[in-house]
């Protein structure tokens, strides 16, 4: 119930004390202040790593293959391990049932690409038709590469946004042809990606036309793969990591690969690597709370020593209210409520001033790793909830040692 006379009170004591009060909000300003941006930042930093996976599907592995650097089975170091559609072949074979998407590659690096008078140099890959999903493209126009461009060996091409925007300018790129290095390609769609120009810069042809166009014969420069992912994260990140031995070990086997060679058969986990930053974000998460929460505790106890030097005036009253009946649980209420008060307006204005600077601050920010910092409804309320708990904490220990006083010893005092 709204009791007026008791905030009243409440006001009269904190004008009593302004410097005190004053100095003890500024504390429990800062105490949330500095919780909430380093909050926001710790989201920001999550935000931008999982942006960073999001570019390629999270369950990506990836297998490259280089040079020999041991000798084995009576092989000398230096040879150059080269992978073919027969190892494609066979790891699809062998891993089927946890194998979600795949696709064998041959890239051209700084491949000339021509369309009227525009021209470029740009990364063209031959890939399959599951490379849409692995890369986590969308198409914008037209269709990607199927299984028929495959089997035909068909001249087409898909291109990135950006590519398309270099060439094609606001006209339509679908049908029409363009030029690797001189040899003619249809372009049946245009795609975005979520990497954003890097990934958008460079085109995809099916790996088929161009092992037979730029002279491959059956070779392929790297294996791409997504393992099925299962409802248990942890569960998924095992069978990733099994899987990525098994690919290892099976192709060390089929090369004559020493075993502990690790510059011949290379492949990347995107699953593992994923689980272990997010360890590390879930870590830097708990510092920056841990920081913030010892910034607010420091300002919670000049909250808990100024309440302290309340009941110390206070003292002969206190006393009166409990000769004429005032219940403990009234004078421990009263204290309480001063408490939680200067603990709320200090903590909220902190809190929205925190708020409003990510908001304000977060837009500007142009990082790879730090995106849209800021902090989710869900927080807020932790936050409240932490200023409320604070403010009774640092009212409980003054609060309680009002209740004890007799009433005898609070009118002898001076």
């Amino acid at each position: 119930m709204f009791n007026i006379e008791r905030w009243q009170e409440i006001f009269d004591s904190m004008g009593k004390n302004k410097l005190q009060t004053f100095l003890t909000m500024v504390s429990v300003f800062f105490g949330i202040f500095i919780l909430v941006i380093l909050v926001g930042f710790s989201s920001g930093i999550e935000n931008g790593v999982r942006s960073e996976f999001e570019q390629d599907a999270t369950n990506r592995l990836s297998v490259w293959t280089g040079m020999t650097t041991k000798g084995y089975k009576g092989l000398n170091p230096g040879r150059v391990i080269q992978l073919r559609n027969g190892d494609f072949d066979e790891m699809n074979r062998k891993h089927k049932e946890n194998i979600e998407y795949k696709s064998g590659l041959y890239s051209i690096w700084g491949a000339e690409v021509t369309y009227g008078n525009q021209n470029g140099n740009y990364r063209v890959e031959g890939a399959g038709p599951d490379q849409q999903f692995i890369e986590n493209a969308t198409m914008v126009s037209g269709r990607f590469v199927n299984q028929s461009d495959m089997d035909a060996g068909l001249k087409i091409a898909v291109l990135g946004n950006q590519m398309k925007q270099d060439l094609f300018k606001d006209e339509e790129a679908v049908g029409k042809l363009i030029k690797v290095f001189g040899i003619n390609f249809l372009v049946v769609g245009v795609y975005t990606d979520p990497g954003g120009e890097r990934e958008e810069n460079r085109a995809f042809i099916p790996v088929t036309t161009a092992q037979r166009v730029f002279n491959a014969g059956d070779k392929l420069r790297s294996l791409v793969y997504t393992v099925k992912m299962s409802e248990d994260f942890d569960e998924a990140v095992a069978l990733s990591a099994s899987m990525k031995d098994q690919f290892e070990n099976d192709l060390k086997s089929k090369h004559s690969v020493a075993p502990d060679d690790t510059s011949a058969v290379r492949v990347f986990d995107t699953l593992e690597e994923a689980k272990q930053i997010y360890g590390l974000i879930d870590t830097i998460r708990m510092v920056f709370w841990f920081i913030g929460l010892g910034t607010i505790i420091a300002g919670v106890m000049g909250v808990s020593n100024i309440m302290l030097i309340v009941v110390k005036e206070r003292t002969k009253e206190i006393g009166i209210r409990k000769a004429i009946g005032a219940l403990p649980s009234s004078i421990i209420a009263m204290i309480l409520q001063e408490a939680i008060f200067i603990t709320a307006i200090a903590g909220f204005m902190g809190l929205f001033a925190g708020v409003a600077l990510l908001e304000l601050v977060g837009p500007q920010i142009e990082s790879d790793f730090i995106k849209y910092p800021q902090v989710d409804f869900n927080t807020a309320m932790i936050t409240v909830f932490v200023l409320i708990a604070a403010g009774a904490l640092a009212g409980f220990i003054p609060a309680r040692r009002a209740a004890h006083i007799k009433p005898i010893d609070a009118l002898r005092d001076e």
